[in-house]
């Protein structure tokens, strides 16, 4: 694997930080996770952008401009092309000595990487289960921090279940997202899904199927619902980066609606499938 290192492509070995770097040792950084598919990328600048906002929300000046992380992410692919992939991006206050406060003459720590991110078509099709849990984060999930601690613990409670997501529920709020993810629900034909706020990480597919469904002329609430609501919805399905539009057909052992992926769901998914298609299709020409 070949990783960006401050200005630097390093072999995997390669590539190391001091152990008082500040994302190490306060998870004082951001990150971006973007697709890659056709060999192209997806939605780059709205990556971007959400990137700009995580930095001005930890008041961390931006150390690229937009057109040099495109370069870099432009050459990363050239130099290890891929068809089907993500783009790791990361950047941190960088290497001080320890010490909460911000350090004076710190410079900001950039990685960057293609990983893999194989699809899981047999869950797109057939569904994935998962449980509800407490939603324990901090109060500005809005920014992409690297600090994830109860997101991991979240996924791991899903995974000793045996099951795919964990959808979080926050006291007095609702509904808020899955670990890594985000949550909708279908009732009657119509959609609900957690507004974008402080209790959110707004995905860039979710604003992409907000887009769609409303293209579609389906009905879209961006509301928070109750965790009694979420066990009576019709259908359930979560949104990432390199999950798409995936149903879930069950909560806490339930079943949600039939326990069959449902026709808003898999219209959803349809749409934004030949969405990547074309961007494909188009970029490549």
């Amino acid at each position: 694997m070949l990783i960006y290192l401050n200005g630097k492509y390093l072999d995997y070995t390669q590539a190391q930080v001091p152990v008082d770097e500040r994302g190490l040792q306060f998870a004082d950084g951001i990150y971006e996770v973007a697709l890659i598919w056709g060999g192209q990328f997806v939605d780059l600048d709205r990556h971007l952008e959400r990137l700009e906002r995580s930095a001005a929300g930890i008041e961390l000046d931006m150390p690229l401009s937009r057109s040099e992380i495109r370069e870099i992410a432009a050459e990363l692919l050239r130099r290890e092309p891929q068809k089907q992939a993500a783009l790791y991006l990361q950047i941190t206050r960088g290497v001080a000595p320890r010490d909460h406060r911000f350090p004076d003459q710190a410079k900001p720590t950039v990685i960057a990487y293609i990983k893999d991110a194989p699809v899981d078509h047999v869950a797109l099709q057939q569904g994935v289960k998962a449980i509800t849990e407490p939603d324990l984060r901090w109060l500005r999930c809005d920014i992409k921090s690297v600090s994830l601690l109860p997101n991991v613990l979240a996924r791991q409670h899903a995974a000793q279940r045996g099951v795919r997501e964990a959808i979080q529920v926050r006291a007095g709020v609702g509904v808020t997202e899955g670990s890594a993810t985000n949550i909708w629900m279908v009732h009657q034909g119509s959609i609900v899904t957690a507004p974008a706020s402080n209790w959110i990480l707004s995905g860039i597919v979710r604003s992409v199927v907000l887009e769609l469904a409303r293209a579609e002329k389906l009905p879209v609430a961006e509301r928070f619902a109750s965790a009694e609501e979420l066990f009576q919805m019709d259908e359930v399905f979560l949104t990432s980066t390199t999950s798409f539009v995936m149903p879930i057909i069950e909560i806490d052992g339930k079943k949600v609606g039939d326990g069959e992926p449902g026709p808003v769901t898999l219209r959803l998914q349809e749409l934004y499938l030949e969405r990547l298609d074309q961007i494909a299709h188009v970029t490549l020409g």
